[in-house]
């Protein structure tokens, strides 16, 4: 991949129907989650309808975006591309036809699901392989849809080893500057690569708090840096947290990453996720706020 800015990480992009200055805006991603076994909903948004309606739904809180999933990243039964694609592709057709101004991403990691949900109108694939599908490359270079390398280790949904790295976040860097380059070399122009340095994916919780820490390191490749820590394991194993108690550390996460520079956020709590957003664009003077009227009037004398 031919060197760039860091400052790369803030040019405007259109993506789908949406432009996007990251210089002066954080866009929010909703996680929609067409699978029965997902760790964060358990299933509650499997059915078609109900996957629409939690889109929807979450475009009316303010989201962006929204991401649909067909197969979770974590150990579990196989699922066929047929099953994924009767998952994704009536669901992203369903919510681009409801709402065309919604940008729509589709998390696969097969080139064969891409290529569908591209033509029902994804605008984006957010591929937790990293490329590791040969012909994803090929696949979205022919296409307009933008793609989220993401780091991960080996396939999805099968056992490994524990994780080990020596230097996690020189190795991640690594990975997705190599990966970048090989989508470049596809085809894929750089004004359409988005970098996820991929938490708690086959990375303990050592590994993602590191990664939050020195994301910075991430957002010096100078490509726009998305982040997916909502509801993940080493927020719960860091302040002692199960499943559907981790709002908190899930949004004090996502704010250390955006102060560092990432851009795009993948949360599950969409209503408290925007507001977060909201108010860190106000501080950094991103935007301003919506009323000015603390303190604004001169001091009446009685």
């Amino acid at each position: 991949m031919s060197e760039g800015p860091a400052t790369a990480s803030r040019t405007v992009r259109r993506i789908g129907a949406r432009v996007f200055d990251f210089s002066r805006q954080i866009a929010v991603m909703a996680v929609v989650n067409r699978t029965p076994d997902s760790f964060s909903d358990h299933g509650a948004t499997f059915a078609l309808q109900s996957a629409v309606d939690r889109a929807l739904q979450a475009a009316d809180a303010g989201a962006d975006w929204v991401d649909i999933g067909g197969v979770p990243f974590g150990r579990g039964p196989a699922v066929t591309v047929a099953e994924e694609l009767e998952r994704v592709v009536p669901t992203v057709r369903a919510i681009v036809s409801a709402r065309p101004q919604l940008v729509v991403s589709v998390d696969t990691n097969r080139a064969a699901v891409a290529e569908e949900a591209i033509a029902a109108g994804a605008a984006v694939i957010n591929d937790t392989s990293g490329l590791g599908d040969p012909r994803m490359a090929v696949v979205l270079a022919a296409s307009d849809a933008h793609v989220v390398i993401t780091h991960s280790v080996g396939p999805p949904r099968v056992e490994k080893p524990a994780a080990h790295f020596e230097d996690v976040v020189g190795e991640v860097c690594s990975f997705l500057r190599a990966r970048a380059a090989q989508a470049e070399a596809a085809g894929i122009p750089p004004e359409r690569l988005i970098l996820d340095p991929g938490h708690d994916l086959d990375k303990n919780t050592l590994h993602s708090l590191e990664l939050t820490r020195r994301l910075d390191e991430i957002v010096a490749i100078g490509l726009p840096v998305l982040v997916a820590v909502s509801n993940k394991d080493f927020i719960g194993e860091s302040i002692d947290r199960p499943q559907g108690e981790r709002q908190t550390g899930s949004i004090a996460a996502m704010v250390a990453c955006v102060l560092q520079g990432a851009r795009i956020v993948r949360m599950h709590d969409v209503p408290a996720t925007v507001d977060a957003v909201r108010m860190i664009e106000a501080i950094l003077g991103m935007r301003q706020p919506v009323r000015l009227e603390h303190n604004t009037h001169p001091t009446r004398n009685v």
